[in-house]
């Protein structure tokens, strides 16, 4: 399934929902469960279909892998019907993509972890600060924690941060936590795995580097943006992670072009470390870290005002971000 968050206006102000996309519709699946257990004679079908499959991205993701079966036979079920139906009471279950605004498909993550997990990327960044690859990076896959409350979605206007004269895209893949688990081996890690998305951690590389000189960090450098989307694709939809292509473009010119199949470090290894003496959680988001060539500081070329940024990887689709001009 592709999995999207999405407003939908209503006279009384915007719902937010969750559904799937299905061709050039979003179906809302915790209504399409509803609809199936009400034509299975449910007495109760809108208060169990909320506990089973509930209406938003991380109260979904929550329910774990049984809400994530709930989801799909509803969603099998409505589509079996020759014609777009609607909810027991009227209820819009299909929704034209077009009538509809995509946003961040988890907007509210438990918690955002980013990694640096292509040797690539650490090689070149260490290189233009005349040092080696630190020994300690092959040692365990390394992260920082950033801001999870500032998570932004699809063709998003970003306004020009922090006054910054370095403002950079980066290229990554993320995961979606989806079961509360510890001390996971790396062999069971995957069935942790709720579904990927595309994630542009957005940084401001003047303001990353001053703080980080001071030996903490990245805090403000990066904490402003990062931006998640289109929608969370499940494992099934993505056979080979390895062969996956991952491009950046801006202003329509390719910028970066990589393979996830260099990540050095896996997201199965990933969950395993974090996950040693504490506990992860459904909706925690882990991003992991920039392709090789993946970002402007190894290009030495930043985003200017007005500048669209696009990453693309498929079959998730294509995150889009426009750069504000500056106020």
């Amino acid at each position: 399934m592709k999995l999207v968050s999405f407003i939908v206006p209503t006279p009384i102000g915007s719902v937010t929902r969750m559904g799937a996309c299905q061709g050039s519709s979003i179906v809302d699946l915790n209504m399409a469960y509803v609809r199936q257990l009400a034509d299975q004679d449910e007495a109760q079908p809108r208060r169990l279909a909320d506990a089973q499959v509930p209406a938003t991205m991380y109260e979904f993701l929550e329910g774990g892998p049984s809400a994530m079966a709930a989801a799909r036979v509803a969603l099998e079920y409505v589509l079996s019907f020759s014609s777009f139906i609607i909810g027991p009471a009227g209820e819009t279950i299909f929704y034209d993509s077009s009538s509809v605004r995509l946003i961040a498909p988890l907007p509210n993550p438990a918690s955002l972890r980013d990694f640096i997990a292509f040797e690539e990327h650490i090689a070149a960044t260490s290189k233009r600060r005349g040092q080696p690859i630190p020994p300690e990076w092959y040692k365990a896959p390394v992260y920082y924690k950033g801001n999870h409350r500032t998570i932004i979605g699809p063709d998003y206007h970003l306004p020009w941060p922090l006054n910054t004269q370095k403002l950079d895209y980066e290229l990554e893949l993320a995961c979606v936590i989806g079961r509360r688990g510890i001390d996971i081996a790396e062999r069971d890690a995957a069935q942790y795995i709720a579904g990927y998305t595309i994630m542009n951690d957005f940084s401001a590389r003047d303001i990353q580097f001053q703080e980080m000189a001071c030996r903490l960090g990245p805090a403000k450098g990066k904490d402003f943006a990062t931006a998640i989307g289109p929608c969370i694709v499940t494992p099934d939809e993505v056979p080979d992670l390895a062969s996956l292509r991952m491009i950046a473009r801006v202003n329509g010119e390719v910028w970066s072009e990589g393979r996830f199949g260099t990540i050095h470090w896996s997201f199965s290894q990933m969950i395993e470390h974090v996950s040693r003496g504490e506990s992860i959680y459904p909706g925690d988001l882990f991003g992991s870290g920039t392709v090789g060539g993946g970002c402007g500081l190894e290009l030495d070329r930043y985003l200017k005002p007005g500048d669209v940024v696009e990453l693309e990887i498929q079959p998730i689709g294509v995150l889009r971000t426009t750069i504000a001009a500056i106020a």
